[in-house]
């Protein structure tokens, strides 16, 4: 059993900034962030690997980043040039059963946290 808190949600005006934390308590896994808007299916946004190596959704790359504090149990995703496009609510997920080699499916991961709103104003 994995145990998954997200936190960091929030409004704010298209441009700006917000940084989600999650912290695992067993973070040895393939950790990744979700997210899903009103109506839509959840999407990959974005997964870090044990050796830190990352992957992005293309809709975030170059705006997103996604790290981890080991020692913290604690995986972040930096959000920046925020756009009303990204309104979702945010969800990390954990792939227990994966290798060095973490794929992007949502249907893989089999840990979940219970999500963060980010709202981004136009």
């Amino acid at each position: 059993q994995v145990d998954l808190m997200e936190s960091g949600g929030g409004t704010v005006q298209a441009g700006g900034s917000l940084k989600l934390s999650c912290t695992s308590s067993d973070s040895r896994y393939c950790l990744g962030w979700f997210r899903q808007a009103p109506g839509k299916e959840r999407e990959f946004v974005g997964i870090i690997n044990i050796d830190h190596n990352t992957t992005y959704a293309d809709s975030v790359k170059g705006r997103f980043t996604i790290s981890k504090d080991d020692a913290k149990d604690t995986m972040y995703l930096q959000m920046n040039n925020l756009k009303p496009e990204d309104t979702a609510v945010y969800y990390c997920a954990e792939w227990t059963q994966a290798g060095r080699q973490c794929l992007t499916s949502v249907d893989l991961y089999n840990y979940w946290g219970h999500g963060t709103q980010v709202t981004v104003a136009s």
